[in-house]
């Protein structure tokens, strides 16, 4: 029977018995928002809870995919089976994602422990979707226990991930400690782990003492956790295993601590109430049309009426 023709749930468990092309079909149901989307959502989050997940980030031109793929290349080396989402500006033309990262991951598109995603924003001004966080889910429920989420590192997009993940990586390049001031609301706090990619340049140097001088006089170390500086050259996989043993050393440090537990939590109310804002967002474009709109309109516009007590009537009885 062809893929087309299952229903979510046996897509769902098809996907989870590692059946690579039901998990892509699985996934682009989810990212249509739609009630089917639900449906998908509610099955994964039953199955959920298990994965982790590194939001790897950073302005673009760092190396981020670069970086990303041989961190896959030393993880599959330890026989670890991952997932990678590669969250991308939305295409102007067809709203989908710009598969630049899936192109610079292709040494990696055939290993069946390997699974390359990528989303696209859909024009959400942060760069993450509101689907982010439950492709996130769906790839914990079909057993990826590691998931690298790659963001296209623009806007605020940098402080986003943070609350996505579960160790957030910054990666730098030297000569960013210039623009440390003009970084550090965003970067600065969010950084699990920092990365000089590129490190084999010059100013890698400058640029560490930079940040460590940087955290020292914010003191932006968070739950007593101090983050780690790592010096890495993507391009040669140099620096990638000591980048790998950070990340763990920082999963230890939070789950001995219940920090993981805590920020989970965090993530879990918050994705709630983003929730139930886009729904209210999405009730009201739909009350913001017709002919009862239009009436109340006009009466603004004639003045028999202010905005607010306007407001007041399109939404008696929506309880707003």
């Amino acid at each position: 029977m062809s893929r087309r023709n299952l229903s979510p749930a046996e897509l769902f468990e098809a996907a989870r018995n590692g059946d690579r092309g039901a998990l892509a079909r699985v996934l682009s149901l989810l990212e249509r928002g739609d009630a089917t989307a639900r449906e998908v959502g509610r099955m994964a989050y039953k199955h959920s809870g298990h994965g982790y997940t590194v939001g790897i980030t950073g302005a673009p031109g760092a190396g981020k995919s670069t970086l990303t793929s041989a961190l896959i290349k030393h993880l599959r080396s330890l026989e670890m089976e991952i997932a990678v989402l590669a969250i991308d500006p939305s295409s102007p033309f067809t709203g989908g994602a710009i598969l630049g990262d899936r192109v610079r991951m292709q040494d990696h598109a055939t290993d069946p422990g390997v699974f390359i995603r990528s989303m696209a924003t859909r024009g959400h001004l942060g760069g993450l979707s509101l689907s982010t966080p439950e492709a996130i889910r769906l790839l914990d429920a079909v057993g990826r226990e590691w998931i690298l989420v790659e963001t296209v590192g623009v806007g605020q997009v940098e402080v986003e991930i943070a609350g996505k993940a579960d160790t957030t990586v910054v990666v730098l390049n030297p000569g960013w400690g210039d623009s440390v001031q003009a970084n550090k609301a965003g970067l600065m706090e969010i950084a699990d782990v920092f990365v000089i990619n590129k490190a084999d340049r010059k100013g890698a140097d400058e640029t560490r003492r930079d940040i460590e001088q940087m955290l020292e006089l914010t003191d932006l170390a968070t739950d007593d956790w101090h983050p780690l500086i790592i010096p890495t050259v993507g391009t040669t996989g140099e620096g990638v295993t000591e980048l790998w043993n950070a990340i763990c050393e920082h999963r230890s440090f939070i789950e001995a601590n219940n920090v993981l537990q805590t920020r989970r939590e965090f993530r879990l109310r918050e994705e709630l109430r983003e929730i139930v804002a886009r729904r209210l967002e999405l009730r009201a474009r739909e009350l913001c049309t017709g002919e009862r709109w239009e009436n109340i309109q006009q009466q603004v516009i004639d003045r028999q009426i202010d905005p607010w007590s306007a407001a007041d009537e399109m939404l008696h009885g929506v309880g707003a």
